[in-house]
């Protein structure tokens, strides 16, 4: 990817919907153009990619059954079951997690 591209992976998140859900309302009022809702979702693509890369610093370790894991188009994912999560002493644990994961570098170059 070039470094004017990001990660497009986190507007599937509830920020990243009500963020598309908003904007699709403006638009079909008339308050703003398509064009402008595309140039806000790719301002929010690269915010939130910059974002959790220079501002995040948890560290969390985590343990479970591999179920399935496929890569494609540099793109990793895994679907892990019985999954333990660990902050410094705080454990939780979930039956399922899917996990998806890029390149961080490749969005930033």
């Amino acid at each position: 990817m070039s470094g004017s591209q990001s990660y497009q992976l986190y507007r599937n998140t509830t920020l990243g919907n009500t963020l598309q859900e908003s904007l699709d309302e403006l638009i079909q009022c008339g308050q703003i153009t398509p064009q402008l809702g595309l140039k806000v979702l790719l301002q929010f693509d690269k915010a939130i990619n910059a974002a959790l890369a220079s501002r995040l610093t948890n560290k969390v370790t985590f343990k479970g059954r591999l179920n399935t894991y496929r890569f494609c188009d540099n793109v990793w994912t895994f679907v892990l079951n019985n999954v333990e999560f660990r902050e410094n002493q705080e454990l939780t644990t979930v039956d399922k997690v899917k996990i998806v994961a890029c390149d961080g570098k490749a969005a930033h170059d």
